[in-house]
């Protein structure tokens, strides 16, 4: 029953919203690292862009992306990430992700973090999106859907 009711009230959340995210994960830790990653499906309707992000997990979330600078792949910061109108971006391992730094405990299999993704869409507006995020193992790859 509280399945049932979750699931209609994330239904009814993202009816108003002009951005959704499917399927966010965050990559587990072991004892002592400080920092993961969490992947996310975001589509907007209108367009618009990704601008920043919070955890309570963390004491910093960073956008980034990972790019090959001549023969070596690299990550780095990155200001914004744009959302085309009605093109699902996917952030994923070895591309667009958000880095959760300064972690203030462990991040194991069976955990769920808590996220605040803000978007600012073409009109100038904002909107917030709170995920809850199911922690993976630290070797897990991400899950298959079939379209």
């Amino acid at each position: 029953m509280k399945a049932i009711a979750f699931a209609l009230g994330l239904i009814a959340a993202t009816a108003h919203a002009q951005t959704t995210a499917t399927d966010p994960w965050v990559r587990g830790t072991v004892a002592q690292q400080k920092a993961t990653g969490l992947f996310v499906q975001l589509t907007s309707a209108q367009g618009g862009k990704l601008v920043s992000a919070t955890s309570p997990v963390a004491g910093v979330v960073e956008i980034h992306e990972m790019a090959m600078v001549g023969d070596v792949m690299k990550m780095r910061q990155i200001p914004a990430l744009a959302l085309p109108a009605g093109q699902a971006v996917a952030l994923k391992p070895g591309g667009y992700h958000l880095m959760l730094i300064g972690l203030k405990q462990a991040l194991k299999p069976g955990d769920t973090v808590p996220v605040s993704l803000v978007i600012e869409r073409q009109d100038g507006q904002r909107e917030t999106l709170n995920l809850q995020a199911p922690v993976r193992a630290l070797g897990a790859a991400p899950a298959k859907h079939g379209h």
